[in-house]
């Protein structure tokens, strides 16, 4: 079973009924939703300037294994496409990174992981709606929403789960620390 990562967690599947039982014993088709919110005591519009209108250098300089962010379709808008590459276990890897929507106005941002390592293969692709709002003492409160469409009839792998949400949260406190660390930042 996936950990909780905050207060609220919840796993459902295109019918939208909720489960909380172990992903290993059913069957799925399609797209399975994973959702997640956290808390940070970062306020949201600069997490927000930080997560998606400076990603590409604020990455690098948060997490020390991301290598490069570049465009390789696209103008930073929906429908570009981003290689980011980045090393692990000793190994040069990437990702594509494709934007889906941009609501910057409501601090909301839309994703998708659609190929390159991250990317397992029994998925088609994963997408990531995220939306951050006001919390307390002049935080944020971040809503994720991850859609993994896989394959046929594949069935999501219960570890591979686990390990993508583990690399997002860490890379999450990782730009989290670096903003704090970097008051001067706005």
């Amino acid at each position: 079973m996936l950990k909780k990562h905050t207060a609220h967690s919840k796993i459902s599947f295109s019918n939208q009924r909720y489960f909380s039982i172990s992903i290993c014993n059913l069957i799925i088709m399609g797209v399975f939703t994973y959702e997640d919110e956290t808390t940070s005591p970062v306020a949201p519009a600069i997490l927000y300037k930080a997560i998606v209108k400076d990603a590409d250098n604020i990455f690098p300089k948060a997490v020390d294994s991301f290598k490069s962010v570049e465009i390789v379709e696209g103008n930073g808008g929906p429908g570009t496409i981003k290689k980011i590459s980045f090393v692990e276990d000793g190994e040069s890897k990437f990702v594509l990174h494709k934007i889906e929507s941009i609501d910057e106005a409501n601090l909301g941002y839309s994703y998708s992981i659609v190929g390159g390592a991250a990317l397992p293969d029994t998925v088609e692709k994963i997408t990531f709606e995220s939306k951050l709002s006001a919390g307390p003492s002049g935080g944020s409160v971040g809503k994720l929403t991850v859609k993994y469409q896989t394959k046929g009839d594949a069935e999501p792998n219960e570890e591979e789960l686990k390990v993508g949400k583990a690399k997002g949260d860490a890379l999450f406190k990782a730009v989290e620390a670096y903003l704090l660390a970097h008051p001067e930042y706005n």
